[in-house]
C-alpha cells in the first residue's frame, strides 16, 4: 500500500502520471488485493498531493523563484488581460456563494469534471477552510478509487 500511496501521491503533483491506470492495472494484476485499502491509500496521496496546490493557492506555501510571476510594474490605467479578468470573476463568485465551490469541489473529487486539480486550486483561491477541502476530497477521493478498484472484478462476474 506504500507504493499506492506514493504513486497516488505523485500523480496529485504532477498531472502526467495515470493514477486510474495505475489503480486498474493493480487491481488486475492482484485480484486479491482488497479495494477498501487501495481506495484509502489513493484517497490520502492525492489529497495530500493536492493540499500543495490548495495552500499554494491560498498563499500559504510560497513557491520556489522560479515558479512566481514576475512583478512588473503595472499602469494601473492599463485595461486588465483575459485572463486576470476572469480569474477575478471567479474569485468574486466564490466569496459570495461559497457553497458552490463545495458543491464543485466534492463533484469533481468523485466524478473528475471539472478537473480535480483545477478544483483544488480554486478551493485554496476562494479561501476554502483546510478542513472541508480535505474532508470533501478524501471522501470523494475515496469513492472514486474504491469502486475504480473494485472494477475489475465486478466486469470479471459479469463475463464469467
Amino acid at each position: 500500500m506504500a507504493l499506492t500511496f506514493g504513486i497516488a501521491f505523485g500523480s496529485a503533483i504532477i498531472p502526467l502520471i495515470s493514477i486510474e491506470m495505475f489503480v486498474l492495472g493493480l487491481a488486475t494484476q492482484q485480484p486479491g488485493l482488497s479495494y477498501w485499502l487501495v481506495g484509502a491509500a489513493v484517497a490520502a496521496g492525492q489529497v495530500l498531493g493536492k493540499l500543495l496546490y490548495f495552500y499554494a493557492a491560498r498563499g500559504d506555501l510560497h513557491l520556489p523563484k522560479f515558479l512566481q510571476r514576475k512583478k512588473k510594474d503595472r499602469d494601473p490605467d492599463k485595461p486588465k488581460g483575459r485572463w486576470l479578468r476572469w480569474m477575478e470573476w471567479v474569485r468574486d463568485r466564490c466569496h459570495r456563494h461559497p457553497q458552490w465551490m463545495f458543491g464543485t469541489h466534492a463533484v469533481s473529487s468523485v466524478v473528475g469534471v471539472p478537473p480535480f486539480m483545477a478544483t483544488s486550486v480554486l478551493a485554496g483561491f476562494a479561501g476554502m477552510s483546510t478542513g472541508l477541502f480535505v474532508a470533501t476530497g478524501a471522501i470523494g477521493r475515496f469513492a472514486r478509487f474504491t469502486l475504480l478498484a473494485a472494477s475489475p472484478a465486478l466486469f470479471a462476474g459479469w463475463i464469467a
